[in-house]
């Protein structure tokens, strides 16, 4: 082979680009990965119950669509997602307070998509993206990927700080605020209604976009329902409202929403038409059917309802199963609770101990954008029966007492 030739066979191929580079994996996938025993009874991944799926009722909505209209159902559709589905998230989000018309609505594929549509919207390289700390993993893979910098708020019991939220944004002059204020992922939390006034004022103050994501509203086991931040006085015009229907319904639809003021919805329709053109039309018709004919607030009692003896399973055994000056919180709905292990444990050490006893949770420190807290672990209580997470609590009360011996 001439040694020209020989040259360009060894040229390299180009490096991957340095969002792809510098962007982990989730270690929550990873752990997912880790924990697909059959036998292992895992806290950490945020599944919904499958159990409880509507199957029945997902599948007659199916049926229905494929029957009566298959050449519609499976056509290529418009980007901004099927009317009657818009139709019908919009009188749902109406009537739990804030007035939406289905030209407000943008469908997604799962609400993730539409916070990676806001990004390409709105940030720049170099662009400052405020979370709370901890933070939604995903959340901070897609503003890795954009090229923002992420600036940590400080959170405590009650969620994020305004006052901090207040100084940090001052001094950060940042463009977009990303913020979980309703059963908060990782922690649970809720964002009181005071809070949320406080942040929509900061917003307006400080001339900043807020991402307000709600997948986990319609899951409150108790307590009044606390009105979203998009709906305080100064937030109307710089709030972009996340959905997800992977929560109320299934997962494996991947259909999500976006509710965003006019400029910043049209900026994300074509983002999402350079992303995939747009969402399933066959699974947005058979959503809007389900919609139509289902009762889905039966549903979600039935889930609600579940879900409650679960977190009560759960927190009611943390006293046994964790050591001695362990914290963890009782959140009012959801689908996580928030724990921290005494001064000189490592949640991330243990886990591999743990995983060997056959029980998993998330350790808390992947979430944190700041300083991170390598006490803190993330439990899920909605996967399991009342009945598994007992057995789950004790092998991990086993596990964490043996590494703790030898350690």
């Amino acid at each position: 082979m001439p040694d020209a030739i020989l040259a360009d066979a060894l040229t390299p191929v180009p490096e991957l680009a340095a969002r792809a580079a510098r962007t982990g994996s989730s270690p929550v996938r990873d752990i997912l990965a880790l924990t697909a025993r059959p036998e292992v009874i895992s806290f950490a991944g945020g599944l919904p119950a499958p159990e409880l799926f509507d199957a029945a009722g997902i599948a007659d909505a199916f049926g229905h669509v494929l029957a009566e209209d298959p050449r519609r159902a499976l056509q290529y559709s418009t980007s901004e997602g099927d009317p009657a589905l818009r139709a019908a998230v919009a009188a749902r989000s109406t009537a739990r307070g804030l007035p939406t018309e289905a030209d407000d609505v943008l469908v997604t594929t799962g609400s993730q998509q539409g916070l990676s549509l806001l990004a390409t919207a709105l940030l720049e390289p170099g662009d400052v993206v405020l979370v709370e700390d901890p933070c939604y993993l995903a959340a901070l893979q897609i503003f890795s990927l954009a090229g923002a910098r992420v600036v940590p708020v400080p959170t405590d019991d009650e969620g994020l700080d305004p006052a901090a939220l207040d100084e940090i944004a001052a001094r950060e002059r940042p463009k977009l605020l990303y913020i979980i204020p309703t059963f908060q992922n990782p922690t649970g939390r809720t964002l009181t209604a005071e809070r949320r006034a406080a942040v929509a004022e900061i917003a307006a103050r400080r001339g900043l976009w807020i991402a307000e994501d709600d997948p986990y509203g319609e899951l409150r086991f108790e307590g009044d329902p606390v009105s979203w931040v998009a709906s305080f006085p100064g937030a109307e015009d710089r709030t972009a409202l996340l959905g997800s229907f992977s929560k109320i319904m299934a997962p494996g639809l991947r259909l999500g929403t976006l509710r965003a003021p006019a400029a910043l919805r049209r900026a994300c329709v074509i983002a999402k038409q350079a992303a995939d053109l747009h969402t399933s039309t066959v699974d947005q018709a058979a959503a809007a059917r389900y919609l139509t004919v289902a009762d889905l607030d039966a549903h979600l009692a039935r889930v609600r309802g579940a879900y409650r003896e679960r977190r009560d399973a759960l927190v009611g055994g943390l006293s046994t199963a964790l050591p001695e000056g362990s914290r963890w919180n009782r959140p009012a709905g959801g689908m996580f609770v928030w724990a921290t292990l005494p001064e000189g444990y490592d949640a991330t050490a243990l886990l591999p101990e743990v995983v060997r006893h056959d029980v998993a949770y998330v350790p808390g420190a992947p979430f944190f954008a700041g300083t991170p807290d390598p006490t803190a672990v993330r439990l899920s209580f909605v996967t399991h029966s009342p009945a598994e997470i007992g057995e789950g609590l004790g092998r991990l009360k086993t596990a964490l007492e043996g590494a703790r011996r030898e350690g």
